[in-house]
């Protein structure tokens, strides 16, 4: 297998896509226009870009060509390819199985655990402001919150909960099956609730000891958040972030909502019939409220792709605090003893010729996501795939090309 080859599934693979096959509509971009989003490259990117080239425009064409009711994969995809090396805007397949209406680029969709990133800046806004120490306990700012004494939890530091290192464990759910996960899609949480049961459990190791990504450390981010800024979690986010990049169509639903608000992509999942085959069945009305802080978000490409180049120059989180986002603690994951992966919202992913980028994926039923890119801007990826398993374990085709096409140098 030749080298480049090589790069594009080590690309695909570590950005832990989950997607399906895709026809194209197309938006590619030399001149700023409608829906364009302006590049500023950071002042310290002195060095050549790691993209020159535009992005593959046949590739990516390629990569969503087909998607629709009758991919067993995925019934719609949206990517925005952008940078200062150029542009692409693509989409395919279908907003409604039952329609057929069009895919359509300024759809709707659930971003899951994209939302990490978006909680990860508003903690690291805080620390900028002085607000919140990133090297002291949780336990000082939200007391009782977590048991200590024998068999209870020791002293977990901010930065710990960011990057995954808490030692917390998971709250149980109704089960990990998407069929009893489906009987349950309307249960409202209350994350209190889920801390008392994690904290429950006591810690699955010392804090700072491994790295298990889970979205119970954002949970309690979420609580500090609350606590630090005397609003609920979605005011402290419009405030401090949808309001000011103006990402309109960007929201977190409210903790008793199912609904997708506004013109939205609709989400399948495919089941197993009784004699064979698979039917749709539609995942998009879904309460969230177990997400929250950690996977509730809604957004749009356009919104998400606004948010990720704010980001990366520093116009979210300031630069000295920006950097705990791009730094990987010296820490083996929890599940699989490798080195771990994991920053603060987002993750660190280095490809077989040396390119790294950084980025974050999110899943809920129905809905794939990607954010992310080169940290000198050459190169950002976004996109939305309308997967029929998004929760599987196995790579989703439509994704594994999209990002392939969209990393290739």
């Amino acid at each position: 297998m030749d080298v480049r080859k090589r790069t594009l599934i080590a690309t695909a693979l570590v950005l832990g896509v989950a997607a399906g096959p895709a026809a194209a509509h197309t938006a590619a971009a030399a001149a700023p226009g409608a829906g364009a989003v302006a590049v500023r490259v950071p002042a310290e990117a002195t060095e050549r870009p790691l993209y020159t080239a535009p992005p593959d425009a046949a590739a990516l064409r390629k990569a969503i060509a087909g998607v629709g009711p009758e991919s067993k994969d995925a019934t719609a995809a949206l990517v925005r390819v952008g940078g200062t090396s150029g542009r692409w805007v693509g989409s395919s397949g279908v907003a409604d199985v039952r329609t057929g209406r069009k895919a359509f680029d300024d759809a709707r969709f659930r971003a899951g655990s994209v939302t990490k990133t978006f909680t990860a800046a508003m903690v690291l806004q805080l620390a900028a402001e002085g607000t919140v120490d990133l090297d002291r306990p949780v336990q000082q700012y939200l007391p009782g919150l977590l048991p200590s004494g024998p068999g209870g939890f020791e002293p977990i530091s901010v930065r710990q909960l960011l990057n995954y290192t808490s030692g917390i464990p998971a709250a149980d759910g109704p089960g990990d099956s998407f069929e009893a996960q489906y009987a349950h899609r309307y249960d409202v949480v209350d994350p209190h609730g889920l801390i008392a049961e994690a904290a429950a459990k006591g810690p699955e190791f010392r804090p700072g000891e491994r790295q298990h990504y889970l979205n119970i450390d954002y949970t309690v981010l979420g609580v500090l958040i609350e606590k630090l800024t005397g609003t609920t979690y979605e005011q402290a986010l419009s405030a401090r972030i949808l309001g000011p990049l103006g990402l309109r169509h960007t929201s977190v639903p409210s903790r008793t909502e199912s609904r997708l608000a506004g013109p939205h992509h609709h989400g399948y999942q495919a089941v197993a019939k009784p004699g064979g085959g698979t039917s749709l069945v539609d995942v998009t009305e879904w309460n969230s409220s177990a997400g929250w802080a950690a996977g509730d978000l809604i957004s749009t490409t356009a919104d998400l792709e606004r948010f990720t180049q704010a980001l990366f120059t520093g116009r979210v989180v300031p630069k000295a605090q920006l950097e705990e986002m791009f730094t990987v603690p010296a820490v083996a994951d929890f599940e699989t003893g490798k080195a771990a992966e994991q920053t603060a919202g987002l993750a660190r992913f280095a490809l077989p010729d040396g390119t790294v980028v950084y980025g974050k994926t999110g899943s809920r039923f129905g809905y794939s996501t990607v954010i992310g890119g080169a940290r000198d801007l050459s190169r950002t990826l976004v996109y939305s795939v309308n997967s029929t398993d998004a929760k599987g374990r196995e790579m989703n085709p439509v994704a594994y090309g999209i990002v392939a096409a969209a990393f290739a140098r």
